[in-house]
């Protein structure tokens, strides 16, 4: 006979508490899916938007089996909050009487779940954190910050949280975020924040918690303005796609910057040098000339029939009404959309003075008389952002014009295609040439500006390419996210003050993170070794880690090394979570052929959504952001190598070696770089 569990037992009053939450949230659902709206709508456009938006509602409102709906419990001390209990969760959930019973850990009741501490307690009592397994609450730890007595400790159950395996895609960090990430994550949507943060300091999570908490606070007006979160690649915004899911936030859409400029279809590839030249400042003024020297001085008088009579508007006129427009420092475009409209008005001034009262529709008309028709196509012809990209890279003298005193002439040479392309079809556009196009279709016709923007990974871009993303943030706000350290482009930013100058921000405000939660000591030291060459002046990450984590580097024969990797990952998958064999991409072919060998199964990055491997082959080119429990990096010597210099060699290695969370096994048969071989 089993004894009785006893009724005053915390841990089963707090599972009851999450029984009747999981209920009341069940009814939140079916009261949103047993809505009639027959008799609600207008026509059928609003209710199919009605629909939808019920739809997004019963989406949002799904109870996550293996995700806890509450994280922790505030027991704010008489008379704050009337003293009451406040359960906090990833989201709002209310009982019958619509008393809440979760608190969404964006209310501002919540902070100081995060902020709250021994020296500045926040009204608060006792802050409880819970403990989870499959789903199911298994323990819980107390702090009391209003006891004086008691010690200020660090949290068990918040370092197993952190250390916890994890499968599959980037999970949410809603229960472990700290106060410098909090602060962060709180910040107000009309100021631009830059995060600077090395490998395990969590700025990828922090960058999409902002998403979320800005979407609790301002929904209104972020859903008509829309958010947008940019990341380097594909195989990233896969590995992320399901964090803000999970925290109840379904329409942030996820782009790369590629995606962003896609006017041209991109079949072809840069030298570096050449792409460093297209990804410069510089190139927007070379663009804007461009673009500006199609405008002309009309040459003859305009001569408008109207009737029996005809109006004559002088050379000199129009000259004059063509350079206003042109200081007005509008967008071509909207320029040339309203020249016609003030010819015709030079027109109905002289139809007043001839006695005349014509009205708005007669300026219409005027506007749109062949007569004026000609003379805007004359000196103001339309212009086609791919056809005159096309043209700057293909004449030599073209681009001459309207480079000169911005770009030498080795530069020159640098841009201009050996065999020029026939067509916007027919052209090999390289990623870099995309971007051109997008400057000078902005020069063109004003870009779409959203109400904030995430940018991830944005160490790595061009100044033309933090240009392409301001455009889409110029009325909005962007919170920008990057380690200067993991720079692994030729064109890599050196500063975030010039960076941010690019993206049009240049009052945005810049954080550091440095406490690393996610790598273990050992790791982030050894890789911390690389520093000093690669980002002389960073200051290393601290691994706040209890754990220091399995780290080994294993010397292999060259002639084993293919089974030494194998070996590597097979012992690697007898523990939990997740592994990634990272190598140099040159290497990838043969190591997949090997482990196929060997009949173990992997996926590509991107793919870890799939329940068929827990195994990972990454390339080294796009390790960066990916994580996973255990590391095998193969041959650090090949990754190095296999970059046009020696940095962006050692930092592509560093970014290789901070991607494990629990474990790194490094396996190599050539010489380790020096600057592994001994430490900094």
């Amino acid at each position: 006979m089993s004894a009785a569990v006893p009724t005053d037992d915390p841990l089963v009053r707090e599972r009851a508490h999450l029984t009747s939450s999981r209920a009341a949230l069940r009814a939140m659902r079916e009261e949103v899916e047993a809505l009639d709206i027959k008799d609600v709508t207008a026509n059928w456009v609003n209710s199919i938007v009605l629909e939808r938006q019920i739809e997004d509602r019963v989406k949002a409102l799904a109870d996550l089996a293996h995700t806890p709906l509450f994280f922790g419990r505030l027991d704010y001390l008489p008379p704050t909050q009337h003293g009451q209990r406040f359960y906090i969760g990833r989201r709002h959930v209310h009982d019958a009487h619509g008393d809440p019973m979760v608190v969404d850990w964006r209310a501002p009741v919540s902070q100081p779940y995060y902020q709250a501490s021994k020296k500045d307690p926040r009204d608060v009592g006792l802050r409880r954190r819970f403990g989870y397994t499959g789903g199911e609450l298994t323990a819980y730890e107390d702090e009391r910050l209003s006891d004086p007595t008691e010690e200020e400790r660090t949290s068990r159950l918040l370092q197993t949280e952190i250390e916890r395996p994890r499968v599959g895609p980037m999970r949410d960090i809603v229960a472990t975020i700290q106060p410098e990430q909090d602060e962060i994550v709180r910040a107000g949507l009309s100021g631009t924040v830059c995060v600077q943060g090395g490998p395990g300091t969590g700025k990828t999570a922090v960058g999409l918690h902002r998403v979320a908490f800005l979407l609790y606070a301002h929904r209104e007006r972020l859903a008509r303005t829309g958010t947008l979160v940019i990341g380097p690649n594909r195989s990233f915004l896969q590995y992320i796609e399901q964090v803000l899911p999970a925290l109840g936030e379904l329409e942030v859409k996820q782009a790369t910057v590629d995606d962003l400029v896609a006017h041209v279809e991109v079949r072809g590839a840069d030298e570096a040098a050449t792409a460093v030249v297209k990804g410069d400042a510089r190139m927007a003024e070379v663009l804007r000339r461009a673009v500006w020297s199609h405008v002309t001085a009309p040459a003859e008088p305009l001569m408008v029939v109207r009737g029996s009579r005809r109006w004559r508007v002088p050379a000199h006129e129009l000259e004059e009404i063509v350079r206003e427009l042109r200081e007005r420092d509008i967008r071509y475009g909207a320029a040339r959309e309203a020249l016609p409209q003030r010819i015709a008005h030079a027109v109905l001034v002289r139809m007043e003075q001839a006695g005349e009262a014509p009205d708005d529709r007669v300026q219409n008309a005027v506007a749109r008389t062949a007569a004026v028709k000609a003379v805007v196509k004359e000196c103001w012809p339309a212009v086609d952002p791919a056809k005159l990209v096309l043209r700057l890279l293909g004449d030599a003298d073209f681009l001459a014009e309207h480079a000169e005193g911005v770009l030498d002439a080795d530069e020159q040479k640098l841009l201009l295609w050996a065999k020029p392309a026939r067509s916007v079809k027919s052209a090999k556009w390289s990623a870099a040439d995309a971007v051109l196009v997008d400057e000078a279709a902005d020069l063109i016709e004003r870009t779409h500006s959203l109400g904030h923007v995430v940018l991830d990974e944005a160490q790595d871009l061009s100044p033309m390419q933090y240009r392409a993303v301001g455009r889409r943030c110029t009325t909005g706000s962007a919170t920008v996210l990057g380690d200067l350290a993991q720079g692994t482009t030729p064109w890599a930013t050196g500063s975030w003050e010039a960076a941010l100058t690019h993206l049009g921000k240049p009052e945005a405000r810049v954080e550091e993170l440095t406490a690393g939660f996610r790598v273990p000591s050992e790791v982030i030291a050894y890789a911390s070794r690389l520093l000093p060459h690669m980002a002389p002046g960073l200051a290393p990450v601290e691994s706040v880690r209890e754990n220091p984590g399995d780290f080994e580097v294993r010397t292999v024969a060259p002639e084993t090394a293919d089974a030494a990797v194998v070996a590597a990952c097979a012992d690697a998958l007898r523990h939990e979570g997740s592994i990634g064999l990272i190598a140099a991409d040159a290497r990838i072919a043969p190591l997949a052929a090997a482990l196929e060998a060997a009949g173990l199964a992997c996926l590509s990055p991107g793919e870890e959504t799939t329940a068929e491997s827990r195994l990972t082959l990454v390339p080294a080119s796009l390790a960066k952001g990916l994580e996973y429990d255990h590391v095998v990096l193969d041959e650090p010597a090949a990754v190095v190598d296999g970059e046009p210099d020696e940095r962006t060699g050692l930092r592509r290695l560093y970014v290789a070696l901070t991607r494990a969370v629990s474990g790194l096994t490094v396996v190599h048969a050539a010489p380790l770089p020096e600057q592994l071989a001994v430490s900094a």
